[in-house]
């Protein structure tokens, strides 16, 4: 009796599927174009009105408040994590709850971004009415341009959908990554006009490895690292006690107070593979007399990208040319930068 794997059935599985329903890669490949021939299309399109929303973010001494219901709720929540680690300050208010008391949460100078679709869902046309006779600025993000909505807002950003990627034309998938899209567009043409940088960014990422590469420095790694050094005299045993003691397989030469070269681990097995007797050797013989070599007000990043690129492990760290120890790609790892 034939006895088929579970591994082995899932695959015969698999492939009868593949056989029969050979348009699974197809259907994606649809949906993928059709969204994005659909922002292509949003590009061509964008105009004057999304300037002055910049303009008006720009001055505004309030914060944005995005709302919306539904698909397109969800999408205001992801843009206000957007806006808030850009720089940008804004809340998220839910439609619905807005008008059983979280209209609360818009004060005077607040500007408003509404995102919907239609345009004329019923807590949109119940909302509105509300938001402008607190005189606050109402931004419509719509796709209908004869809603409801879009009417009555005092900005329009039209993202026209002619057809949604789902095969009944229902579920809110072309036109959410409109939404997603025109957002993602606004936030980082308010980083640009405000010079927004990576050690602004820093301040609201100080967590996981994305802040650690923006704000750890190669000193900050450095901790209780031993700074392994020898003479430029020493005996080969002395340069191996020196490397296994401080235990980063490597370590920096010196004559007197100046770094003259470095020796590590592999240079060490080198010299055993050109040397039968190396009683005689001194540092400066096997030493390499240009080390990689970086400043400890560099990135750890950096220091990375410098291993990478000499396909090296470590590097020499200096402060003001003085040599102060050597950090490992171990230390950069350990730290959670990459």
């Amino acid at each position: 009796m034939l006895v088929v794997s579970p591994d082995a059935s899932l695959r015969l599985q698999l492939s009868a599927m593949t056989s029969k329903k050979n348009g699974i890669l197809d259907s994606a490949r649809k949906t993928l174009l059709l969204e994005s021939n659909a922002i292509e299309h949003l590009a061509d399109i964008i105009g004057r009105e999304f300037e002055d929303v910049v303009k008006l973010l720009l001055k505004s001494k309030g914060r944005l408040i995005l709302t919306g219901i539904g698909k397109s709720g969800n999408i205001a929540q992801k843009l206000v994590a957007t806006f808030i680690s850009t720089g940008q300050p804004a809340v998220f208010m839910h439609a619905a709850d807005a008008i059983h008391g979280d209209l609360g949460n818009v004060q005077k100078d607040d500007i408003v971004i509404c995102i919907s679709k239609s345009g004329d869902s019923p807590e949109i046309k119940v909302l509105v009415p509300l938001l402008k006779s607190m005189g606050n600025v109402l931004i419509g993000m719509v796709s209908n341009e004869n809603s409801f909505l879009a009417k009555q807002s005092h900005i329009v950003l039209h993202t026209p959908v002619e057809k949604e990627a789902c095969p009944n034309n229902l579920a809110p998938t072309t036109s959410t990554t409109l939404q997603l899209a025109m957002g993602d567009a606004l936030a980082v043409a308010l980083m640009e006009c405000r010079g927004f940088s990576a050690k602004d960014f820093a301040k609201y990422h100080p967590g996981g490895a994305l802040g650690k590469k923006l704000y750890v420095k190669v000193s900050d790694l450095l901790g209780n690292n031993a700074a392994p050094a020898v003479k430029a005299t020493a005996s080969i045993e002395e340069v191996i006690l020196e490397i296994s003691s401080k235990r980063l397989g490597a370590t920096a030469v010196m004559d007197k107070s100046n770094l003259v070269g470095v020796i590590t681990d592999g240079d060490l097995r080198r010299m055993l593979q050109r040397k039968t007797d190396f009683t005689k050797l001194k540092a400066k013989d096997i030493m390499s007399r240009q080390p990689k070599v970086i400043d400890g007000g560099e990135l750890a990043v950096e220091a990375f990208h410098m291993m990478e690129s000499n396909n090296i492990t470590s590097l020499i760290v200096t402060k003001s040319n003085k040599y102060k120890g050597i950090v490992h790609l171990h230390d950069i790892l350990k730290e959670g930068i990459f």
